[in-house]
């Protein structure tokens, strides 16, 4: 009743898992559509961190008959061993507590997508139930838990498949925390190719066992592929895309690009794959590299008439298309939904391998250079004929 004494019994302590069930939106931005699919992004992101770490070379996911989805690595398996200070196996201890895994431990994943540890035992909090199977030294080991508890122990159930390595996960998202949601297989494969692109020669295979279709993405162009593809349907400046390539300090830098004549721009920005829709730091010293490189080089091609106006940044970037990924060890992001990069570090470096590469490429290419400089000087004198025009009226 009323008179009810507010002391220590009142405040309910929320355990490890129990607080990502009671809060589920801090863990994963919402408990609609895309928290559902971010389960999945998630699982995957491991996967993904396993390959870029140089282990696995093919991830297969596939949307079962139950709803249920699976995702599978040819990776090197999730340590089964036993955690001295735990008492439990490596993989309980990863899917049972927040903070646990590979990220945190310096040299175990250089760079990673995963959420920081956080990622596979968030998933099992909000899976009505979970198996993970692991493929290591020639045995198969199975766990397997429901809403984050372990409901059968880490054990052998058989040998593993001549020379297989890796880790199977399935899952099915829990109804009581998203209701009636499914997995939507066109979220899925956008996601997929995505990857496909930021990892050049991964090779990720989506079965859709709802619907008995089977779709393999693979790209060995990477992010400049995946420019071209942005600009599908315009009409091209050039035909092949160009790409830059390179790392400073800690951050490895990956930059796809191509022209169109046509007056739309799009520039996708990704930290460690994760797409930063609302810039950062990578984006905003892409766009200055870029410029000052294309100033550079008019000047020292006289391609620059000093009289009438002068291109600014954004008469230089009209028709581009272009991809910027960054890799590095400790992003960070601003707002729970990572949209934009912090880190100043992925500036500098995307700044100086941008602006080197980009000046060797112009002058490789000068009949290119040429046509994308004046490209940017007709925008820069339909800008001011359109302004004298508006103050004639």
């Amino acid at each position: 009743g009323p008179h009810m004494s507010y002391d220590a019994s009142a405040i309910r302590v929320l355990k490890g898992l129990e607080g990502v069930r009671h809060r589920p939106a801090m863990y994963i931005g919402g408990t609609g559509v895309e928290g559902y699919h971010h389960l999945f992004k998630e699982i995957l992101d491991n996967a993904v961190d396993e390959a870029l770490a140089g282990y696995a070379t093919e991830i297969l996911v596939r949307l079962n008959e139950d709803g249920s989805l699976t995702v599978e690595d040819n990776g090197r398996g999730i340590p089964v061993d036993l955690m001295p200070e735990e008492g439990k196996p490596a993989v309980e201890v990863i899917y049972t507590t927040l903070h646990s895994g590979g990220k945190f431990e310096q040299g175990a994943y250089k760079v990673s997508g995963g959420l920081h540890g956080v990622g596979a035992s968030v998933v099992n909090a909000l899976s009505e139930w979970t198996v993970v199977e692991v493929f290591r030294e020639g045995k198969h080991h199975r766990i397997a838990f429901s809403r984050g508890e372990v409901t059968e122990p880490l054990r052998v159930v058989g040998e593993a498949p001549r020379g297989k390595t890796g880790t199977r996960v399935t899952f099915k998202p829990d109804p009581e925390i998203f209701g009636n949601l499914r997995f939507d297989p066109s979220k899925i494969r956008a996601r997929l190719r995505e990857v496909a692109y930021l990892v050049a020669g991964l090779k990720l295979v989506f079965q859709d066992r709802q619907h008995g279709k089977e779709e393999v993405f693979l790209d060995k162009g990477g992010v400049a592929s995946f420019a071209k593809a942005l600009a599908e349907g315009e009409d091209l400046l050039y035909e092949k895309p160009f790409l830059i390539r390179g790392t400073h300090g800690e951050v490895e830098v990956e930059v796809g690009f191509l022209h169109t004549q046509g007056y739309n721009a799009e520039i996708l920005t990704y930290a460690n794959m994760i797409p930063t829709r609302d810039g950062g730091t990578h984006l905003t010293a892409f766009k200055s590299a870029y410029s000052r490189a294309l100033n550079q080089y008019a000047k020292k091609a006289g391609l620059n008439k000093e009289k009438g106006p002068q291109p600014t940044g954004d008469d230089l970037l009209e028709g581009l298309y272009a991809v910027v990924s960054v890799k590095l060890p400790n992003p960070q992001f601003e707002g729970q939904t990572k949209g934009k990069l912090l880190n100043p570090e992925a500036g500098t470096a995307v700044g100086q391998v941008v602006y080197e590469r980009l000046l060797e490429i112009l002058e490789e290419n000068p009949r290119i250079a040429k046509a994308v400089y004046e490209k940017a000087l007709r925008a820069a004198q339909a800008r001011e004929a359109a302004r004298k025009a508006r103050e004639l009226v």
